[in-house]
Order: structure tokens, then sequence, then C-alpha cells
């Protein structure tokens, strides 16, 4: 079993409450059954959960929504789940709605699974987003400083020229400066 699978499982069990439609979701293979519990009304967050992330990880395209607002939710259990559903989904929107959430300043809190994701995808929208991230992250008294180091490792995976200003300017700030000067390191020199 996929281990973000087993920590998901294990969290939903708990908040089913021992429920008999968690194990029904969980033993299901009718993607119908599991894209049903998105859309009908009343259904409890970690059945939508758990029908999002098994409909994301098989690659249905019904589970898009609902992992987007997972991704967006202010609990990072469920941000990680669905930015590994997400990952696995294959589904081009996902880059510019991982894009619209990293670079969100009223949901900058939430960012840190967005960014994390967006290097995961490598999608023209990654290097752009994270430098405005970043950019933004400089602050002398920023709070966010996870959401920054995970822009400064992120840019650094990706070695793009591009991050190159953004990541000096990082260097000047202390719970960067070592993860920046990793990052630079990465970055190819022109010959």
């Amino acid at each position: 079993m996929d281990e973000e699978l087993r920590s998901l499982t294990e969290r939903l069990r708990t908040e089913s409450g021992g429920s008999t439609a968690y194990d029904r979701l969980l033993a299901t293979d009718d993607p119908d059954t599991l894209a049903g519990v998105l859309t009908a009304p009343g259904q409890p967050l970690w059945a939508r959960e758990l029908a999002a992330f098994r409909l994301g990880l098989a690659g249905d395209r019904r589970a898009f929504e609902a992992l987007v607002l997972l991704l967006n939710h202010r609990d990072p259990p469920r941000c990680a789940s669905a930015a590994h559903a997400l990952a696995r989904l294959g589904d081009p929107r996902t880059a510019r709605a991982a894009a619209a959430l990293a670079t969100n300043e009223l949901r900058v809190a939430y960012a840190l699974h967005p960014v994390r994701l967006l290097t995961a995808l490598r999608a023209p929208e990654t290097v752009p987003a994270l430098i405005t991230t970043l950019r933004r992250r400089l602050n002398p008294h920023d709070p966010y400083r996870r959401v920054a180091l995970a822009c400064v490792e992120g840019l650094g995976e990706l070695g793009d020229p591009r991050a190159e200003p953004v990541l000096n300017e990082a260097l000047a700030h202390p719970a960067l400066a070592e993860a920046a000067v990793h990052a630079l390191a990465r970055i190819p020199r022109p010959r």
C-alpha cells in the first residue's frame, strides 16, 4: 500500500468514527461510486477526501475540483494528501491551480503544499510561481519561512537560471541562506 494512502486511511478511519460507509468507500473499486460521493449532498469531509484521493490516484479527473479544494484546506494532512493525489492525477489544470494557490497572498499560510506540488509537476507555471512566492516571503519579519524554504529548495531542484536573482536575494536571510547556496549551485552556468 502506498505510504500516503496508508496515512490517509488511518486518519480518516478515526475521523469516520468506525462508519460502515468508510469501509465501503475503502473497499470499492467502482469509480462511479467514488465520484458519486463527491457530488452527493450531505457527505462528510472524510468521505469526500477518501473518494477524491482514490480517484486521483486512479487518474480519474472527476476528482480534480475536490482535490484542489483540499489542497487549500487549513489542515496540513489534508493538503499533503491532496497534493499527492494531484501529482498522480495527470490533469493539465493542476499546475495552474497550484500556482494560483501558491501565489495567493490571502492564503499564504496554506501555500506550502501547493509549492511542493508545483516543484513535483515541473510545469511551465512552476518557476514563475515559485519566484513570485519567494520574493514576497523575503520581507524581514515574514512569518512564512517554511513556504520560503520550500520555494528555495524547489527552485534549486529545478535549476532554472531565471531563479538566480531571487535566490541571491534569499542569501541575505539566515533561515534561507544555506538552502539558497545549494540551490544556486544547482543552476547550470553558461560556458
